[in-house]
């Protein structure tokens, strides 16, 4: 069990019996460490023990490329109604982070992952997120195997050839199942939108993903001058 170690607004990863050294001391993780204790290191630092829940993943999870932003992940649960029990076919892996997500809520997930390093990151990163009982990651290419997938939920995709795969959600779907794709460029969402229009997938739309974070202080309040609130474009689609 991986566990977060907090002190302040630092924050580390580690298994029980395991060493932090920092600055702040030398602290050794017991073999019985359970979130909500409180360990110090040689020097009397205090750092509290935290479980390792779903932001963390986006956080500390270790990156192969740029993971998916919780605010997408986010809206992809909320507009697909993914749940606990759903089958969930997904191609690019990457980090793993929705994939993990999704294997914390109890979807099964199976996931595909063309480069095989990064699979192979993807595998760890679901292991210390305690998912890899439900969450299956497979190194290749999903076009290679449509021919022997079916029966899903829901269809997640970020990928460059999501537009290709689209034209076989009505096969990988079950009725009423849901497709989700993310499309870093909107050329890339209205490629996709196009496919799934072409195979009669219902209730294509396609929507932006942008928030600001708001600054407070003594002069009033305002949205952040910083940072990008853009991360992509997300198409959904129903299969009747």
């Amino acid at each position: 069990m991986t566990v977060l170690l907090v002190h302040g607004d630092r924050e580390y990863l580690r298994e029980p019996g395991e060493e932090l050294q920092t600055d702040l001391g030398v602290l050794e993780v017991p073999e019985d460490v359970e979130p909500g204790d409180t360990l110090e290191t040689h020097l009397g630092e205090p750092f509290t023990v935290r479980k390792l829940r779903g932001p963390d993943l986006f956080h500390h999870l270790e990156r192969t490329g740029a993971p998916m932003m919780p605010r997408d992940v986010g809206l992809i649960v909320g507009e697909t109604g993914v749940a606990a029990g759903d089958r969930v076919l997904d191609a690019g892996t990457g980090t793993g982070v929705l994939a993990s997500y999704l294997g914390r809520i109890d979807a099964t997930v199976v996931t595909y992952e063309r480069d095989p390093e990064f699979a192979e990151v993807a595998r760890e990163n679901v292991a210390m997120a305690d998912v890899d009982d439900v969450v299956d990651v497979r190194t290749g290419d999903l076009l290679d195997h449509v021919d022997d997938l079916g029966g899903f939920d829901t269809l997640t995709l970020d990928t460059p050839d999501a537009p290709a795969v689209v034209e076989h959600a009505p096969d990988l779907l079950d009725d009423g199942g849901s497709l989700a794709v993310y499309s870093p460029f909107v050329e890339d969402a209205r490629a996709v939108a196009e496919a799934a229009r072409s195979v009669d997938l219902a209730n294509v739309r396609t929507k932006e993903t942008i928030q600001r974070e708001m600054d407070f202080d003594e002069r009033g309040t305002r949205p952040s001058t910083a940072g990008v609130g853009h991360t992509g474009f997300l198409t959904f689609a129903r299969s009747d």
